[in-house]
């Protein structure tokens, strides 16, 4: 009986053995990657919902938490907001607007594990810091292509007895004096002239990125002064609307706004913004460095165009677009060829842009060579802001 039991006792020791060596321990669920998105406005502003809707859709296909946060104002809130991002655990914080640069540059010296990614700064490069990075894409080119959308509508309605060609004024509704808006009201106009020479372009500004109303009586000062057609670098659907009420071509930015404009909306340009957050994700999440400064373009499918509104757009402008989109894309086209412009009524063949960016915006960098301005090349944020003949700047009123 006792050798009976003894061996009981042994079998029962061998399976519990066994079993401690077959069972494991119960696993604790990843942490799910989380990054962090700061946004100046809401969905209401189109340069924002702009944002919102390419982080969305990067958030999803990488399978990370997206934590965003809008309304955010270009002041200390935005290092707040930033800071709280990466003590929370965000892995890379991104931020939408000029005006939050140095506040993201803040956060990204108190969190060196972090990366703060910035689009349309200007700081990246001479800050020298591992984890701060800009980012923009060439929406110039998109510009300038909404631009020859715009130039043969002029040419349509000039052919249809509506104005003569010396009478073909676009009007156009900026927001701040900066070389972006510089950039595209000028990259517009040159799409514009490309095909209809003998345009002319008035500018306002409103003085903010997104003032509906300001914005709409921008539009309707720039059409009340005989603009044939307005476009715009603002945010609302001020411009659209008013388009729409006066019957008057509209060309718009960050996406369609047909739904205000059926009957006079052309074509949107914009920068989809998802394949830098693919990138600068991925990056992060790997370890692996970002970019200081990254410039998308039509090839990394960061510069688009909205579907034109065929029942207003000119005849023949899907296949004229398509033509110089190719010749953009190969090279042989480029936007600010200066044998397409003037500047004080002489061609401009050399210009020092303020590219390394100090207090007193001072030139520092040759960026003409080859026959053209070279844009958003020595760092990812414009630097064109050269003010050529045939666009007048109407009185600045920021008050």
């Amino acid at each position: 009986m006792k050798r009976f039991l003894a061996i009981m006792m042994c079998l029962v020791m061998v399976l519990a053995i066994v079993g401690c060596k077959g069972t494991k321990p119960a696993e604790e669920p990843a942490k799910k990657v989380k990054v962090g998105f700061i946004c100046l406005h809401d969905e209401q502003s189109t340069y924002d919902l702009n944002f919102i809707n390419a982080a969305k859709a990067a958030c999803e296909k990488l399978g990370v938490e997206m934590v965003l946060k809008t309304g955010i104002n270009e002041d200390n809130s935005c290092y707040e907001t930033a800071a709280d991002m990466a003590s929370s655990g965000c892995i890379a914080v991104f931020a939408d607007s000029f005006g939050h640069e140095d506040y993201m540059i803040q956060a990204a010296k108190e969190f060196p594990n972090v990366q703060f990614c910035h689009s349309t700064g200007t700081k990246a490069h001479t800050e020298n810091l591992a984890n701060y990075h800009n980012a923009f894409a060439a929406i110039y080119e998109g510009r300038y292509l909404a631009g020859v959308v715009a130039g043969l509508k002029l040419n349509e309605m000039i052919e249809a007895g509506k104005f003569t060609a010396e009478e073909a004024k676009v009007g156009y509704v900026g927001a701040f004096t900066y070389a972006e808006v510089i950039s595209g009201y000028t990259s517009f106009f040159l799409g514009v002239r490309s095909v209809c020479p003998t345009a002319t372009m008035e500018v306002t500004f409103t003085g903010s990125w997104y003032d509906p109303t300001a914005e709409k009586e921008g539009a309707q000062k720039l059409i009340q002064g005989g603009c044939k057609l307005i476009s715009q670098h603002a945010d609302s659907l001020g411009a659209p609307s008013a388009c729409e009420e006066a019957g008057i071509p509209d060309v718009s930015y960050n996406g369609s706004t047909k739904e205000a404009g059926p009957n006079t909306y052309l074509i949107s340009s914009r920068i989809d913004w998802e394949p830098y957050y693919e990138y600068a994700i991925t990056a992060a999440m790997n370890g692996k460095p970002i970019d200081t400064d990254w410039t998308g373009t039509i090839a990394t499918g960061s510069v688009k165009l909205t579907e034109l509104n065929e029942g207003v757009v000119a005849a023949g402008t899907k296949e004229k677009l398509e033509e110089v989109q190719k010749a953009l894309e190969a090279g042989t086209l480029h936007v600010f060829d200066t044998a397409t412009f003037t500047k004080d009524g002489a061609p401009l063949t050399s210009y020092l842009a303020d590219v390394d960016t100090d207090a007193a915006f001072t030139p520092d960098t040759e960026v003409i060579k080859d026959g053209y301005f070279h844009e958003s090349e020595y760092r990812s944020a414009p630097y064109f802001d050269v003010q050529i003949d045939g666009i007048t700047l109407l009185d600045v009123n920021f008050g």
